[in-house]
């Protein structure tokens, strides 16, 4: 590891460490799902190497394997959610938007929508500002230089870093993990 990685890192364990010094923080950390240290960690580390960028910390993305077209992938996206008893709720094609709009053609930029209503409720009643992170979403993107990539929200952050979840919302919340999981690691690979 760069050593300035490690200094910041540490550094930033070091100011953690005496912020903790409070009852409200001691309490906190005692309330959170197992392993939501080493999941801050995770993301902490994406944020340095994204030079600071909160996108990069708190998303995952995939290339899209060569020869793997835009089609495919939303064919894949819509197989595992219905393998998955995942809902598409929206397809939101901005890159046609905005052709549509100036008459020249645009870099692929298409965002889809998933959920599971009965667990989204839930979630918000567990937490209401859990709404925010609704619906589920992957976006497809162009790049200049032609590739596409997946883009999503880590979804590690809602199961591995917050307050424990009760069961059986735990495992539900678990399900549409695997389902976003699966469907970047499918489309990106072009498994059908």
């Amino acid at each position: 590891m760069h050593i300035c990685k490690r200094f910041s890192i540490g550094l930033a364990l070091a100011a953690t460490l005496l912020a903790t010094t409070g009852c409200g923080t001691l309490s906190t950390l005692g309330k959170l799902e197992d392993g939501a240290g080493g999941e801050a960690s995770r993301m902490w580390d994406r944020w340095v190497d994204g030079q600071g960028d909160i996108a990069v910390a708190t998303t995952w993305e995939r290339k899209v394997k060569d020869g793997v077209s835009a089609k495919d992938v939303e064919e894949i996206f819509k197989l595992v959610a219905v393998e998955r008893n995942m809902r598409e709720v929206g397809v939101l094609p901005l890159s046609k938007e905005l052709e549509a709009r100036s008459g020249k053609k645009e870099k692929l930029l298409t965002v889809y929508s998933y959920c599971s209503p009965g667990t989204a409720r839930r979630m918000v009643d567990f937490s209401p500002h859990m709404a925010a992170y609704l619906p589920c979403r992957i976006s497809v993107v162009e790049h200049d230089d032609g590739s596409l990539w997946l883009y999503t929200l880590n979804m590690d952050m809602m199961v591995k870093m917050g307050r424990k979840l009760p069961s059986p919302l735990k495992e539900e919340a678990w399900a549409v993990r695997e389902t976003i999981w699966q469907m970047m690691e499918r489309a990106s690979k072009g498994e059908f």
